[in-house]
């Protein structure tokens, strides 16, 4: 093989291969560790989930390194980086969701501290509901006045997530 076939010819070695494999067989065993509904909402392929379900029946040694082993074999089939990403954000790994729901953590702030707050929000978010936000602010303002459990005040945060996209996050 001369160097011109070499170089047109890139090769990944056996070792790189395994860890390409042992990669993704590690990422298809995180997904063992998550519910039911959440593997449902990742949007798996059917034969993936079945896997992973199964996975979580079985009790056997043997046959959770069989299933380990399937698992993997499948996770080479589909494309990791959705999943990956998904996994990432459920652990709290991304840096721009994490940076979103801090920002509405402290609009939710200053939206409790302030009333002028909901106006300008109002003006900058026209289709959010204001009664909705109205209510569930004056119930956390009064929840935190009496000492309750924060019901209201995550009920208000859900509000503003549920209005506000990631995008148009204050």
């Amino acid at each position: 093989m001369t160097d011109t076939e070499h170089s047109d010819d890139i090769r990944i070695s056996k070792t790189q291969k395994k860890k390409q494999m042992n990669a993704l067989q590690d990422l298809g065993m995180e997904l063992t560790a998550l519910s039911n509904d959440t593997l449902k909402k990742i949007g798996l392929p059917e034969d993936l989930l079945q896997a992973v379900l199964d996975y979580k029946k079985i009790t056997a040694n043997g046959a959770l390194k069989r299933q380990t082993q399937y698992i993997g074999r499948l996770m080479r089939e589909v494309d990791p980086e959705p999943i990956a990403a998904y996994l990432s954000r459920l652990k709290g790994e991304n840096a721009a969701y994490n940076a979103y729901m801090q920002r509405l953590e402290m609009l939710r702030e200053r939206l409790l501290a302030d009333d002028a707050a909901l106006t300008e929000l109002m003006d900058r978010h026209p289709h959010i509901d204001a009664a909705a936000l109205r209510t569930h602010i004056r119930n956390a303002r009064k929840e935190k006045e009496l000492g309750k459990p924060p019901k209201a005040f995550r009920a208000l945060f859900q509000q503003l997530r549920q209005d506000i996209g990631e995008h148009d996050a204050v």
